[in-house]
């Protein structure tokens, strides 16, 4: 029996080191694509691109469902022949990923083209992105917002913020640099802290006016300057909903592109059920309230086109399993039934 076991924790032990110096392998790869102009110039010749039209990504339905393409280099060279414009263009995209097998993936956006015309060649459409990571197969729209934010930084960063002049991004736009000043630009992301509110029976949910209808969520804000994630958390109730956190705990993290390039931590917090009275802030909230298990089960059951009632209001529905609200409301309710 002994012999029996050691020899499966080899062959687990060896299944491990493999995957692990794949993964290895596969971030110096990428790194070495970002350090060294010529590799990465290179490597655009063998990679596949994903396509973006204005920061929209590019989709092509089949049957039921929403696929996110991968254009070979080929492709894009047959793409850009069209438009009569050079291979040059392949240059403004930037390195996003890479297979296990080393190939490269690249985003590129092609908004000075004209739409329709690419997505009649390609038979597809382009995708405005907060409808687009709802309907793409879950392992692709971690893909398309990182995608999208690199390529809106670029678009927004073109200029040093010390000397006006222009900056030069790498080949692949892993950074930006002023060569008048020698300041070198990095893609940055904010802190975001968003957070479900408990007083241990019921879970707190709100909703802005921007909101679509219906659609409550967890409580969010951005990060000020000097404050740490438990800080952050106690200001944003305390400013949203006049309630004082008792104790918070972490639980994940996503990275969300909008309305930049955002890094959401997510918590859950304590109130004190005696301390529970909802003042809302109206200046940043539409509508705050308490949502007992019972509610919030049959709101993660509801999609948002049958939420509308024949008298014109809506019942609550909540964000969809890609959101990380999803997760934290989903983590309450697994807390309250186990």
């Amino acid at each position: 029996m002994a012999a029996i076991y050691q020899a499966v924790y080899r062959r687990a032990s060896s299944l491990f080191c493999r995957l692990h110096s794949t993964y290895v392998r596969k971030m110096r790869y990428l790194n070495e694509l970002k350090e060294d102009d010529s590799l990465c110039r290179q490597a655009q010749t063998s990679g596949t691109f994903y396509l973006f039209h204005n920061l929209s990504p590019f989709l092509q339905k089949v049957g039921k469902k929403y696929l996110v393409p991968q254009l070979s280099a080929a492709e894009m060279k047959r793409i850009l022949e069209k438009f009569k414009e050079t291979e040059q263009w392949i240059e403004k995209s930037v390195l996003i990923s890479c297979s296990d097998e080393h190939v490269p993936h690249f985003a590129l956006d092609l908004g000075a083209l004209q739409k329709s015309v690419i997505e009649s060649e390609l038979k597809g459409s382009f995708t405005d992105l907060r409808k687009a990571l709802f309907i793409v197969d879950g392992k692709d729209s971690p893909l398309l917002a990182s995608a999208q934010s690199l390529l809106r930084w670029h678009d927004s960063h073109q200029y040093c913020s010390k000397t006006g002049q222009p900056t030069q991004k790498n080949v692949a736009g892993s950074k930006r640099v002023c060569h008048a000043s020698g300041i070198t630009y990095y893609p940055q992301m904010s802190p975001v802290v968003i957070t479900l509110v408990s007083d241990r029976s019921r879970c707190l949910l709100a909703r802005q006016p921007s909101f679509p209808q219906g659609m409550y969520t967890a409580l969010s804000g951005f990060c000020d300057v000097g404050e740490n994630v438990e800080e952050t958390v106690r200001r944003e109730v305390a400013e949203e909903v006049g309630l004082e956190v008792e104790s918070l705990w972490y639980t994940a993290s996503q990275h969300w592109p909008f309305p930049s390039s955002c890094l959401m931590i997510a918590c859950h917090a304590l109130v004190r059920a005696q301390q529970a009275e909802i003042s809302m802030n109206s200046l940043e909230l539409e509508e705050a309230r308490w949502f007992g298990l019972e509610e919030i089960m049959e709101g993660l059951k509801r999609e948002p086109r049958s939420s509308k009632q024949d008298d014109g209001s809506f019942l609550p529905w909540f964000p969809p399993q890609q959101a990380i609200a999803h997760q934290l409301i989903c983590e309450w309710v697994k807390q309250q039934t186990s």
